[in-house]
């Protein structure tokens, strides 16, 4: 087996700190990334922002002079509460590999970082596709931010190189450099929080040791992140994209809708958001029987994955009352009152205002963006449920 070094990865890998002042010059002269910027940066001038920009010698100056004080006042202006629960173990410096539900494109991985930054932890890398680097200043901006680029428009004859040089590149990133990474569980947001690990994404991860597929996931130490936001600023525009999609199969969103979609979700109110790290699932891997094929590890690993997302969600009202809704029971009529239920209702109906579409399906909408909510529960009773199973066949 092949393990690459620096220069093989050049092509997808972030910044070094000797590429950091030619990135940050860059940036600094692109229009583009002014015009997007500046508005954001009041009080504070373009000269002043650009002054700090030119002071940063490498990616953590960047990081702690340019991020992390941007990040602080957007947590301070669109959540009412961050917090990371089980952090204290990767306080050791070792490689792991976050794999987490996804819910905003921009923040979950943002506000990991700002976390682990808080806690003086080292961040970690970010997977991004190449959908989202609209721009040449995008790809600067996330790059020095340490992300490192999944080529998703390959053609078939490309794919499997592709996947293999992004899994050798994870590979050597855990285990040699010691640098933990964080990717989402699927391509794209789950629209519908409704959370499933893509086997895909396993598989691509076992490429670099393709025989030995169960070897292969456990050197990569991965810890399963639940990621729970109170509010999804998105969700209205979530339904709005079920509704186009089932009137028109054919519909895809356009560049327009990505950036709108950022926008809201970095803008938008989150009120409270968690962040709970489950156990690794290399317990899971080492009781696999020694001839099982790769469909059934990585079925095993996946399985893993889910159930430590929907066990470490955090739950409020809304999502209570969302699962009471889907399911039209009382099952967790306990855990809210009347005033909640009508606050809920104000709300669904508050967003599907915001809707613009034509021949607008009220109750489509409705049952959607009520399925944002109730999913997470829904999976949460489904984890419990085989748990004990589980617990009750072994006896």
């Amino acid at each position: 087996m092949e393990t690459g070094n620096k220069q093989n990865f050049d092509d997808i890998r972030p910044f070094h700190d000797s590429e950091v002042p030619s990135a940050i010059g860059s940036l600094i002269n692109n229009f583009y990334f002014r015009r997007a910027v500046e508005p954001l940066l009041k009080p504070i001038t373009w000269e002043m922002f650009s002054g700090s920009m030119l002071s940063c010698k490498s990616v953590y100056d960047f990081q702690r002079t340019i991020i992390y004080p941007f990040m602080k006042q957007l947590i301070a202006k669109t959540t009412s509460e961050l917090t990371g629960i089980g952090f204290e173990e990767f306080k050791g410096g070792s490689g792991h590999l976050f794999i987490s539900n996804h819910r905003d494109i921009v923040l979950d991985a943002a506000f990991l970082n700002i976390l682990f930054f808080d806690k003086g932890i080292n961040t970690s890398e970010i997977a991004i596709g190449d959908n989202l680097l609209i721009y040449p200043w995008i790809t600067d901006l996330v790059r020095l931010n340490k992300s490192f680029i999944v080529k998703r428009g390959v053609s078939v004859r490309e794919m499997l190189d592709t996947s293999r040089h992004l899994s050798e590149y994870i590979y050597d990133t855990i285990t040699r450099r010691n640098q933990s990474i964080w990717i989402a569980q699927r391509e794209g947001r789950a629209k519908d929080s409704d959370d499933k690990t893509q086997t895909s994404l396993l598989k691509m991860l076992t490429l670099y040791n393709s025989s030995k597929p169960a070897e292969a996931l456990r050197s990569l130490n991965i810890v399963p992140l639940s990621i729970t936001y109170e509010f999804d600023p998105c969700d209205y525009l979530k339904a709005r994209e079920y509704q186009l999609k089932r009137d028109n199969p054919g519909y895809k969103k356009s560049q327009a809708d990505d950036i709108e979609n950022m926008q809201t979700g970095i803008l938008g109110y989150k009120g409270k958001v968690f962040f709970k790290f489950g156990n690794r699932i290399n317990e899971n891997l080492s009781a696999v029987d020694a001839n099982a094929n790769r469909t059934e590890i990585l079925e095993i690993a996946t399985k893993a994955i889910d159930a430590e997302i929907y066990k470490n969600y955090v739950f409020f009202p809304i999502n209570y009352i969302a699962y009471d809704l889907m399911e039209n029971s009382d099952s967790f009529a306990g855990q809210y009152t009347e005033e909640d239920k009508l606050f809920f209702n104000n709300y669904i109906d508050g967003q599907i205002a915001k809707i613009k579409i034509p021949d607008k399906d009220y109750g489509f909408l409705r049952k959607k963006l009520i399925e944002m909510y109730g999913n997470t529960v829904k999976n949460f009773v489904s984890a419990q449920k085989a748990q004990a199973e589980g617990e009750k066949a072994k006896g």
